[in-house]
């Protein structure tokens, strides 16, 4: 069988270190906003209102060095006005990627948002802001929401070891599960000592697993089966399996296909209306939705993967609709009305669990408080962040293996456009 392994890699051994400084702006969009961050006293603040933050992107192939026209594309963005599309379309030759979309939420709301580029190399259909891209493992946020509005209504808890819920499978019991159990909160923190960093994608032509039989590594000889490999709760262990265990643990308490319940809890009250975790992507969205690339500009064979592990990156989703999330976790965070998550729960989602991460996000520990994510399936890189002081912030999707050069320049022109780089 031709599946691959996602490239689900925001921690990564080879992780590199992008620093830059985030300013607050003094004009607030709304009451609402001016008042909470006028009276939030964020021991992350300091009192020149400029932060320092070393923003950890996907990492294995940072290395890149910046394009020899950033400066001049620099020189031609201007905060509130998308960026010039001729100035894009040279970046998206120089790196070899077909499509780029762009959301750039400032003061609460998204202040721009535009599609850059083409569906598919070498054919006519372009890039909206209602493209749908593979979200990779930012559907993990995405998921863990889901799980954590099933603990809102008491249909799980957090501490309480998931065997005693899952029905359809149970986690391996073996000399590390002796004294401490897996759990929701650890699975969603990366700290349950699974195995299995990214998951399998499978191919147009490969017949697709069942969950259990993925769990267990029965679908393919020499596959990896998902089990304890270390004790639970001990330490950081990036672990894609780990969301296919939340996934399975979450339609079995529920009797419901994941996508449905994605879609009642998550998706359909943050106005992700564009967004969808059905798997395989049916055929009425197929003209919507970008071709995955290669590296070297090819594109995939049947356009993209299938992956059944929805809950860990089986989210299709559009830039836009990624920033209404983002915007949706901040009013929960701060006790907003009518928000996603009650204030209580989405304070522990963004608390550190597990050294830099917490529920289904990743905190890092230096600079401005914020969270964020990143996503590599084959074909796809993207990157969503959020400042949780101010809610200011980016999500950036690319159709290509080759993408995260390019975010990681878009994402610096931004920065500098909007003064998140002194």
């Amino acid at each position: 069988m031709g599946a691959r392994a996602s490239h689900n890699n925001l921690y990564h051994d080879a992780r590199s270190l992008w620093g830059f400084k985030m300013v607050r702006r003094s004009r607030l969009g709304g009451a609402k906003v001016s008042s909470v961050l006028a009276t939030k006293k964020s021991r992350h603040m300091k009192s020149t209102s400029i932060f320092r933050v070393c923003l950890i992107i996907t990492i294995a192939f940072f290395g890149f060095g910046c394009s020899k026209h950033q400066d001049t594309l620099k020189g031609r963005v201007v905060a509130g006005t998308p960026i010039p599309e001729d100035a894009v379309n040279v970046e998206l030759e120089e790196h070899h990627v077909p499509g780029l979309s762009i959301a750039v939420v400032h003061q609460g709301r998204i202040d721009w948002a535009k599609g850059y580029g083409v569906l598919q190399h070498g054919k006519p259909d372009r890039i909206t802001t209602s493209t749908l891209f593979q979200a990779a493992s930012i559907s993990k946020p995405v998921s863990a929401v889901a799980a954590l509005r099933m603990v809102e209504m008491g249909l799980l808890t957090l501490d309480e070891d998931v065997n005693l819920k899952l029905t359809s499978w149970k986690v391996p019991r073996n000399e590390f599960t002796r004294n401490k159990s897996v759990t929701l909160r650890r699975l969603l923190s990366h700290s349950a000592g699974l195995s299995m960093h990214g998951v399998p994608e499978f191919r147009a032509s490969d017949k697709i697993p069942t969950l259990v039989q993925i769990l267990d590594g029965t679908w393919s000889a020499g596959a990896d089966s998902i089990r304890p490999v270390k004790e639970p709760g001990l330490k950081f262990q990036y672990s894609g399996g780990g969301y296919v265990v939340v996934q399975v643990l979450m339609t079995d308490v529920l009797h419901r296909t994941f996508k449905s319940l994605a879609d009642e809890l998550v998706l359909q009250p943050a106005k992700m209306v564009s967004s969808t975790f059905e798997q395989p992507l049916p055929r009425e969205l197929w003209s919507s939705a970008a071709v995955g690339h290669l590296s070297n500009g090819t594109p995939l064979s049947g356009s993209w993967h299938t992956l059944p592990e929805q809950a860990a990156g089986g989210l299709w989703t559009t830039s836009t609709d990624l920033a209404s999330f983002m915007i949706e976790v901040w009013r929960s965070y701060h006790g907003m009305p009518s928000a996603l998550l009650s204030q209580d729960l989405a304070q522990e989602m963004l608390t550190r669990q597990i050294e830099d991460f917490g529920l289904g996000v990743s905190l890092p520990s230096a600079g401005v408080f914020r969270f964020q994510h990143s996503g590599g399936n084959a074909g796809y890189r993207c990157f969503m962040v959020l400042s949780v002081v101010s809610p200011d912030g980016v999500v950036i999707m690319t159709n290509s293996d080759s993408g995260e050069p390019l975010i990681r320049e878009i994402f610096d022109v931004i920065a500098h456009a909007y003064g998140w780089i002194a």
